[in-house]
């Protein structure tokens, strides 16, 4: 057993058995700065520095996450994508919503900026807050409907309009929601005749791949065409649990895609975004989407310049087969979407004036 699964099955005292049941990882996750700061045997200095972080970003972290962290490492990545930081709250001169989401919204919650699909937030709740999310403007804020008035507001507006074909459903982290929640709302969108595919976002297979189990793979079975978007962003989130959870969903059916952010000290170098790549291909979960870290409020200090993203993908792409390759893209605000930042072809120029003499026989 990883001695920092041990830890926190002292501080809470549970069994194997409960540790396998994801209603007890969210109960039981970390919230609390203090729990956190007791956990590390942290000094006042760091203890202050948690609280004040935790205060205006919350903390959430499951007790399966946590057991990932390799606490002799002070830059441990899967330490940096969970633990409050006062690099969150010092910066003031980024917008909390850069996608500019909020003024797509024809109901609340329900993001409509591309004609033929459109984004349900159906819960700001996440099993475990990622320090680097876009969304972390919603994570402090309270529900102003019910969950029912909300899924019924967005039921009736996609019913209503028939350009729409896909509807994303994302968060916070959908998979937070009971089964007959989440079972009751792919029926209603499975009902809309124009609605022909359903996308999950979801970190769950990452950070509580317990959640993964045969009764709600079988609720998702039965609403496909569904294909559910996770998000690995460095080899060691890579596990025999969350390998599980993705062979799960596979098994089902439901092809699983994968949409890493570029995160700076994180996975911004070549060796370790090849081999997150090359665990995914290992695990049969497609490498989809790189994304170029949003510049949204509290995240500023994962961000790396465009350059080093590109050339550390221009090296990737010449050392890794094409089934293990995302497209590298930056998402911006309107309905222009996810421009594709062009490696390839960068790379492709350099080639044609390195071989001019063999290209020249095609002309």
């Amino acid at each position: 057993m990883n001695p920092n699964k041990k830890s926190v099955f002292r501080l809470i005292n549970t069994s194997d058995q409960n540790w396998s049941d994801w209603h007890w990882q969210f109960k039981n996750r970390i919230t609390k700065p203090g729990i956190l700061a007791n956990l590390l045997h942290e000094p006042a200095e760091k203890r202050e520095e948690l609280q004040r972080a935790a205060t205006v970003y919350p903390l959430a972290i499951t007790p399966y996450y946590f057991s990932l962290i390799n606490h002799t490492n002070e830059n441990d990545p899967i330490k940096k994508q969970c633990f409050p930081d006062l690099l969150e709250i010092l910066q003031t001169c980024t917008p909390e919503d850069p996608l500019e989401e909020d003024s797509h919204m024809p109901v609340p919650k329900l993001v409509h900026r591309y004609p033929d699909r459109c984004l349900a937030i159906v819960t700001e709740i996440c099993a475990t807050y990622c320090r680097h999310c876009n969304r972390k403007r919603f994570w402090s804020s309270s529900p102003q409907i019910s969950m029912k008035t909300r899924l019924t507001n967005m039921i009736r507006y996609i019913s209503a309009s028939p350009q729409i074909r896909e509807v994303i459903i994302s968060g916070g982290d959908p998979l937070t929601l009971e089964d007959h929640v989440l079972e009751e709302l792919l029926v209603s969108l499975r009902s809309i005749p124009h609605v022909e595919v359903l996308r999950i976002g979801s970190r769950a297979p990452v950070v509580m791949p317990m959640r993964i189990t045969k009764d709600l793979c079988r609720i998702l079975k039965r609403a496909r065409p569904l294909w559910f978007n996770t998000q690995f962003n460095h080899p060691h989130e890579i596990t025999p649990d969350s390998a599980r959870a993705c062979n799960m969903l596979l098994e089902a059916g439901i092809p699983v895609s994968n949409q890493s952010v570029l995160l700076g000290g994180i996975n911004d170098s070549t060796e370790v975004m090849k081999n997150l790549l090359y665990g995914l291909q290992n695990i049969s979960v497609r490498p989809y989407y790189l994304f170029h870290c949003d510049p949204a409020k509290g995240c500023e200090h994962f961000r790396t310049d465009v350059k080093t993203g590109m050339g550390m993908m221009e090296n990737i792409w010449r050392q890794c087969s094409g089934l293990s390759l995302p497209q590298y893209v930056l998402d911006v605000p309107g309905s222009t979407g996810k421009i594709p930042l062009n490696v390839m072809s960068r790379a492709i120029k350099k080639d044609l004036q390195k071989h001019q003499h063999f290209f020249d026989k095609f002309k």
